[in-house]
């Protein structure tokens, strides 16, 4: 039996996301990812006009003349949210942790792939696979993904993007466009995502909380790690410190995004204190530049 408050919380996501999905991505979902893949239907004799790159040259030697494959736009597509749920995604210093922004993400992607009568799957993962939603269509089932991104308890507290990567490949057998909802505070995946990213249509959806860029003046203050436990004592008052925090955090923003350019991995930036509609407006936008 689901709690009544988790219900209410459920439904709230689904007005607000569903509204945007028809208000702001009408058609742009549908022009950016619909239409990316082609499928083979059938073989047919040679017209003039036809162009000669569509000959299909065993099926034109056995038949003596020309014959040419026909390919239609494949329309449904497999849409993976790949969501982490690690300790160091349980944080915020603004109005939402950066877990609770992730799954309204998901919630505004969903909706937008049921819109379209596509399928849309979850994987959850730690340092480990937490939860499998397999790929279904329906409100009903998206209603689920949210719930499952929304409320699920995750046993593990450190990040392994490599695993999540691997195990969509082993779980998802067709080219899927697959979501991956992360801080990316993880070591040693680049290998991983550029395979992957050969295989599906790869997006990653970082998420940045502004503490984790700045840290003001409050004093000594004690900060923890949330994946390892490790606490350390610091003065935020001393200018040093604060510019070698920030340094430290643009330096991993920048490799990340070397290591997305590297791996021609697109991706959607998202601060807990920007509204994220402009953040997907521009990614949706500059796909469609990009498909021209």
């Amino acid at each position: 039996m689901i709690p009544k408050e988790v219900l209410r919380n459920i439904k709230k996501i689904q007005i607000t996301t569903s509204r945007m999905v028809t208000d702001v991505f009408a058609g742009k979902y549908q022009s950016v990812f619909k239409g990316t893949g082609m499928e083979f239907y059938e073989v047919r004799e040679y017209l003039p006009g036809d162009e000669i790159r569509a000959i299909d040259w065993n099926v034109t030697a056995r038949m003596g003349h020309p014959y040419v494959k026909k390919f239609v736009e494949e329309r449904e597509l497999t849409v993976m949210l790949v969501l982490d749920a690690s300790m160091s995604c349980r944080f915020g210093s603004v109005k939402q942790l950066k877990n609770q922004l992730a799954a309204e993400l998901c919630s505004v992607l969903a909706f937008s792939a049921i819109q379209n009568n596509d399928k849309v799957g979850l994987i959850i993962f730690t340092d480990r696979i937490e939860k499998f939603v397999p790929p279904r269509k329906g409100l009903r089932h998206v209603l689920r993904v949210i719930r499952e991104a929304l409320y699920y308890q995750p046993q593990g507290k450190g990040t392994d993007i490599a695993l999540a990567l691997e195990y969509l490949n082993r779980v998802t057998k067709r080219k899927a466009i697959s979501f991956i909802i992360s801080d990316f505070f993880a070591p040693d995946y680049l290998k991983r995502l550029s395979v992957t990213n050969k295989r599906h249509d790869i997006i990653a959806v970082t998420i940045t909380d502004p503490r984790e860029i700045e840290i003001p003046d409050i004093g000594i203050v004690q900060l923890r790690d949330a994946e390892t436990g490790k606490n350390i004592l610091v003065d935020t008052s001393d200018k040093v410190f604060r510019k070698r925090y920030s340094e430290d955090a643009r330096n991993r923003m920048n490799n990340r995004e070397k290591m997305f350019l590297s791996s021609n991995v697109d991706r959607i930036d998202i601060r807990t204190n920007v509204p994220y509609m402009r953040e997907l407006i521009k990614f949706f936008r500059a796909r469609e530049r990009k498909l021209r």
